[in-house]
């Protein structure tokens, strides 16, 4: 029962550190600021950017990381390098350092790098702890990455709303703090259970009720979008919709307890109700006996074999024999299946940052300086939807 209600605990840790370590996005909001202080060009300016991105290239120097320090520690790593990237970044925007290019371009790429390390962190935790709907829980944590924009851009507004520079003092001390509140359930996660079927069943109701709040959350950031007013109440309630989850250890808890506590008691008294789990073994005997196998034969497969084009024997040789299937790093890179994801990755994962990055100046050439927030939030909304909107496969697959 307790290690029921960590797991959740966890999902919830993960989908706090995903909203809140998504810093790279508010770039566009600052990048006008930064652009005035190094007087440098629209190019240069962009390189900085591209910088922010290219950061995420080393992402995969936080899973060497793993293999020799605990979890908990590679987040915290992250954490402080974001802290000393955007921190010292909002030391020079304030005219208080004098920095060359170069250096500034190095900040840049400490503080992607950060937010890959922040994303091995809750990759790894929703695959420990949810070895049978971990596509679920990844897709949902991922998909707050891309609100961490609205939320940033709310917090501004309540802080100081004619101050820019206050989004890289945001980005520099919220996944710190972040990392704080998430790591006693990082640290108390439960044992993982050698049978994660037995409780799959259980799982999946409390996942929708979770992507149901997360759609309400978007809905709710994008409705308050163009209101300048009333800041600080707006983003007190985003921050409730983002700890209501907390209750599912509560109803996992109550749960149990009314089926050790009061069910049996119920039973007593000769109700008729029953309460039936699908690893009970009542359950199983009755579905036992009402479920038939049914083995379906191909025939064809020596003529499909035959007839196969060569396109087919393209993509369907040498793949995965499973997903989800664990493979070392030599083994990847000897797999089709890799090199076809990441080119797909490479050439249209940067189209919506190339887009991001540029808001600042494209609000600006529209005189539309004052709007630029807005502007954020709206592609921060609707970033997330999109994410969001990318796990419904996995809802049918499920």
């Amino acid at each position: 029962m307790a290690g029921q209600s960590r797991k959740w605990m966890i999902l919830m840790a993960s989908i706090w550190i995903q909203a809140f370590t998504g810093t790279n996005f508010d770039f566009s909001a600052y990048s006008s600021e930064l652009k005035k202080v190094l007087d440098v060009s629209q190019v240069q300016l962009n390189n900085l950017a591209t910088a922010s991105d290219l950061g995420k290239a080393f992402g995969w120097s936080s899973g060497l990381a793993l293999k020799r320090l605990p979890l908990w520690l590679v987040m915290f790593i992250a954490a402080f390098m974001g802290l000393f990237g955007y921190g010292v970044q909002w030391l020079l925007i304030r005219r208080m350092v004098t920095l060359p290019y170069f250096v500034v371009f190095l900040l840049c790429l400490m503080a992607g790098c950060s937010i890959c390390w922040f994303n091995t962190v809750c990759f790894v935790l929703c695959t420990q702890n949810f070895p049978t709907y971990r596509p679920l829980a990844i897709s949902l944590t991922v998909s707050f990455n891309g609100v961490s924009a609205a939320l940033y851009s709310l917090a501004a507004k309540a802080i100081n709303s004619s101050s820019y520079t206050v989004y890289l003092l945001l980005n520099a001390f919220i996944p710190l703090f972040t990392s704080f509140a998430a790591l006693i359930p990082i640290l108390r996660q439960p044992i993982l259970n050698a049978h994660p079927s037995e409780t799959a069943h259980r799982d999946r109701p409390v996942f929708f009720f979770l992507y149901m709040l997360a759609i309400i959350t978007g809905l709710y950031l994008l409705l308050i979008a163009s209101v300048s007013s009333h800041a600080k109440l707006f983003f007190s309630g985003a921050t409730v919709l983002l700890f209501l989850p907390l209750g599912i250890p509560g109803m996992v808890y109550a749960r149990s307890w009314f089926k050790i506590s009061l069910y049996p008691k119920i039973l007593e008294k000769g109700s008729s109700f029953l309460l039936l789990d699908g690893d009970d073994d009542h359950y199983k005997e009755l579905d036992d006996g009402s479920n038939n196998s049914i083995t379906l034969t191909n025939d064809d497969n020596g003529s499909e074999n035959g007839n196969k084009g060569c396109w087919d024997m393209v993509i369907k040789s040498d793949r995965l024999e499973m997903l989800e299937e664990e493979h070392d790093l030599q083994k990847l890179l000897c797999r089709l299946d890799f090199w076809l994801y990441y080119f797909a990755y490479f050439c249209g994962g940067t189209i919506g940052l190339v887009y991001s990055n540029n808001l600042g100046q494209i609000a600006q050439s529209l005189g539309l300086d004052s709007s630029t927030s807005t502007l954020i939030t709206f592609y921060s909304s609707f970033s997330f939807f999109g994410r969001l909107l990318a796990a419904a496969p996995d809802f049918l697959r499920t």
